[in-house]
Formats: C-alpha cells, sequence, structure tokens
C-alpha cells in the first residue's frame, strides 16, 4: 500500500491525483491509505495552520478554535472539491479525493487543538475511528498494519477499480450513508437512486452538480467535525461504537435538500418546456436545448460558487 511521495507543498488537486492513482491500485484499502497518507503529508500542515490560529486569536479558547477549524474545513470542501467535480462527472472521483483530504486535515487540526500532535502514526488510527470504519483504535491499528503489509496479486480492471473507489469514497465523504449506520432499506436506495440521478443530469448540465456536491460536503463536513471534536475532547465514545439512532433530517437540513433538488431539476424542466412548446433555433430544437441547458448550468453554477466564495470570505 505504498503512496508515492508528491512534492512537499504539492495542492490539493496534485495530492488527489497521488492518492487516486494509489487508489485504483488497491481499492480495498482505500480507508487505511487516506489515513496513512494525511498524517504523513498534511499533519504538519494542520499544526502550522493551528499554532497561526492560536497566535492570531489568543484570547480564544479550545471550543472557539475547534468551531473556526470546522467551519473551515466544511467551506474549503464545499468550494474545491465540489467546484474540481463539477463541470465534468469524469473529474467526480477527483472531487471526491480532494473532499475527503480537505476533512482528513480538519480531523488532524482538530487533534493539533485537543494537544495532539497531528504527524504521529496513531492519529492514522484516530482518523479511522472518527470517521467509522473501525469502531477502536485498536482494530483500526491492526487494519493499517495488514494494509501497509498487504500486496494485491493482480491490480484489478481499471473500470471496476474506479467504481469500487467511487463507491467506498461516498461512504466515507457522507455522501450517501455510511454501511455500517442503521437505516431502512429504503432511505439507503433512495440516496443511491439519488445521487445516480444526479450523475445523470450531470452529463447534459454539469455545473448543476454544484449544488449537490456542496449540500451534501456542507451537512458530511458538520457531522463530522463534531464526532471528532468529541472524540478529541472526551466527550463522547467515536462513532460508531455507540448505539447509534435513526437517521432524521432537520429542518435546515430538508430545506436545504430541496433546494438543491429544485436546481437539480431546472434542466428538467427546461426540456420539457422546449419540447413543449416545439421551440426550434434553425429548424432544429437540438442546438436551442444544448444552448439553454449550457446557459442554465452555467448559471446556476455561477451563483452557487460566487455564493459559497462570499460565505467563506466573510467567515476569514
Amino acid at each position: 500500500m505504498a503512496v508515492e511521495d508528491p512534492p512537499v507543498e504539492a495542492p490539493a488537486s496534485a495530492l488527489s491525483r497521488f492518492v487516486l492513482r494509489a487508489a485504483l491500485a488497491d481499492p480495498g484499502h482505500l480507508p487505511e491509505l487516506l489515513a496513512n497518507f494525511a498524517v504523513h503529508h498534511l499533519g504538519r500542515r494542520a499544526a502550522t495552520w493551528v499554532a497561526r490560529a492560536r497566535e492570531e486569536h489568543p484570547g480564544a479558547g479550545n471550543a472557539e478554535l475547534s468551531a473556526m477549524v470546522i467551519t473551515r474545513g466544511r467551506q474549503v470542501s464545499e468550494s474545491e472539491g465540489a467546484f474540481v467535480g463539477g463541470p465534468f462527472m469524469v473529474l467526480v472521483p477527483f472531487a471526491f479525493c480532494t473532499a475527503l483530504l480537505t476533512q482528513s486535515r480538519m480531523m488532524l487540526e482538530l487533534a493539533a487543538v485537543s494537544g495532539r500532535e497531528p504527524t504521529e502514526g496513531a492519529r492514522a488510527a484516530e482518523l479511522l475511528v472518527i470517521q467509522g470504519v473501525y469502531g477502536d483504535e485498536e482494530q483500526a491499528a491492526a487494519a493499517l498494519k495488514a494494509a501497509a503489509a498487504a500486496r494485491p496479486d493482480a491490480p484489478p480492471g481499471r473500470i471496476a477499480a474506479l467504481l469500487r473507489v467511487v463507491k467506498r469514497m461516498a461512504h466515507l465523504l457522507g455522501v450517501v450513508t455510511p454501511e455500517r449506520r442503521p437505516v431502512s432499506t429504503v432511505f439507503r436506495v433512495g440516496q443511491w437512486v439519488l445521487l445516480v440521478g444526479v450523475l445523470l443530469i450531470g452529463l447534459v448540465a454539469p455545473l448543476v452538480w454544484l449544488p449537490y456536491l456542496g449540500y451534501s460536503y456542507h451537512r458530511a463536513g458538520q457531522q463530522l467535525g463534531e464526532r471528532a471534536w468529541a472524540y478529541y475532547q472526551g466527550e463522547a465514545t467515536a462513532w460508531p461504537s455507540r448505539p447509534a439512532r435513526p437517521v432524521r433530517a432537520r429542518p435546515a437540513q430538508a430545506a436545504a435538500a430541496l433546494g438543491t433538488l429544485l436546481t437539480l431539476l431546472l434542466p428538467i424542466a427546461a426540456v420539457l418546456l422546449v419540447v413543449a412548446t416545439d421551440a426550434k433555433l434553425v429548424g432544429s430544437r437540438y442546438p436551442l436545448l444544448a444552448i439553454v441547458l449550457v446557459m442554465l448550468s452555467t448559471a446556476v453554477g455561477t451563483i452557487w460558487y460566487l455564493h459559497r466564495r462570499r460565505r467563506r470570505r466573510a467567515a476569514d
């Protein structure tokens, strides 16, 4: 499970390529690979950011610093992760990878706030527990050791490996509910139907994918940050070791989800309108459909991105 070393100050996109390349070679050990990579290549950055935050906010306690970390991590994953993957569906694995690395750095920053060294190898096991991959640190450490010694007999087919990696990333990110969390079969199937539907819509109106990814990252990032905070403050046993409650939508989340769904329905409504009115351009409706979808997709994506950037600047 070796990962090629990227440049020391490589941007998020470069880090994502390194991780994705290794994950495709060994998709079965994706969580362990991500955890190890994050500690080795993001731990120092996490420690530096927390140290600088303490200097800039000398009166802030651990609770205030942790809130800053969670807000920043959530917003970075929303803007960078969604924008990387939004324009073209073929870049979805890169979007997921970027968001996962951002979440990992957020957890390492929360570890630094609590007084733990983000570059220590023990953090990798903790990340896996917080993400819900394993129930305790002993299991996670054993899995990391086994993954490091594993040598796949033969690399899987590229398409099969890519599909497996994307599925596991979706679970780790919280874009769909993790398999170990108790939810009904109908709820889980509904999540996958929605995700597949968004992917199909994104093939013809790519930038409409942005609000869906943004909403998913916002919800998952906030929940992960709260779990990491509780874990490192010792206020609760890390999920999923404690009995988990069934998933229930909050009013604010339901409103955000409804808004996201409406943006996804816009391309369908535009197509139906053109067909119903029999509108044509140069004697055919297809050029008009293409123009409408491109303009609508660009408008939705631009408005979403500018709104997220303004919110992020206000938070900074």
